[in-house]
């Protein structure tokens, strides 16, 4: 299993920035995270889509700014943000739950992860 993270960038608040995580391995039916790590702060978890449903998670500094979709005939997973804010800067990283039909449970569960991509807003 090899998850490789990718789409950051820099760009100014208010603008967008899609983020994509490709799988290697069977993964359709697993749950898959994104997590990020701002400057000074503890990692978090953003958002997640689980592997049973597909039903979505959001934290909810994101929700309603940020989609979460996967594609399995792509085997990846996007992030879509919108309107993003200097708060959004982070180190994202997207992970997986190697549990068959995981659902979107605790995030220690999350033991598989792809190397991070940084995203940067400026205001």
């Amino acid at each position: 299993v090899q998850l490789q993270a990718s789409g950051g960038g820099l760009v100014q608040a208010g603008e967008s920035l899609k983020l994509s995580c490709v799988w290697s391995g069977s993964l359709d039916y697993h749950a898959i995270a994104w997590f990020r790590q701002g400057p000074g702060k503890e990692r978090e978890a953003v958002s997640c889509i689980s592997g049973a449903d597909e039903s979505t998670y959001y934290t909810d500094s994101v929700k309603g700014r940020f989609t979460i979709l996967k594609d399995k005939a792509k085997s990846t997973v996007y992030l879509q943000m919108s309107s993003l804010k200097s708060e959004d800067t982070a180190v994202y990283y997207c992970a997986v739950d190697l549990g068959y039909l995981s659902e979107c449970r605790l995030f220690t569960f999350f033991t598989e992860w792809g190397q991070g991509t940084q995203v940067t807003v400026s205001s």
